[in-house]
């Protein structure tokens, strides 16, 4: 998939980095089993954290980078939503995603704000040292695919 993007300046994602939920692109996981989304994340010591509610995935590299998740409110009233590399994780269930890092450890990493993510370069930059990362590691990525068929 070509990613017209008057944002993206280059082809290195790091440095560039315009991510995009792939629920609002065109493309899916190739093998739906592996779509880890809505299922619930673990820290290390195995306590819950929250549930994964959305993957971003760059405009350049047209890699999953982080998982969105939600943890908290009802129905999405009062939900506080954190962003996690990908490379965090570990193990992969049927139900669950386990990552390298305690929940206190999430707790403390840069707020997470819908639109940092799409308009600072040094916000995105600033979760991966964080969380001990460079940022191209590849990680437990699910491979994506354009959509077979248009949506209609």
């Amino acid at each position: 998939m070509k990613t017209e993007d008057p944002a993206v300046r280059g082809n290195d994602a790091l440095a560039n980095p315009t991510l995009r939920k792939l629920q609002d692109l065109d493309r899916t996981v190739a093998i739906p089993a592996e779509d880890i989304r809505g299922r619930m994340v673990k820290d290390k010591d195995g306590h819950d954290l929250g549930t994964i509610d959305g993957l971003l995935v760059d405009a350049v590299g047209q890699k999953v980078r982080f998982m969105e998740i939600a943890t908290g409110g009802i129905l999405g009233l009062g939900q506080t939503k954190s962003l996690i590399p990908v490379e965090a994780i570990t193990r992969v269930t049927n139900d669950e995603v386990y990552i390298s890092h305690t929940r206190e450890h999430v707790a403390g990493a840069p707020a997470y704000d819908p639109k940092l993510v799409r308009e600072d370069a040094a916000y995105l930059s600033s979760l991966y040292p964080y969380y001990g990362y460079e940022g191209d590691e590849g990680g437990a990525v699910p491979k994506l695919v354009d959509y077979p068929y248009a949506a209609g």
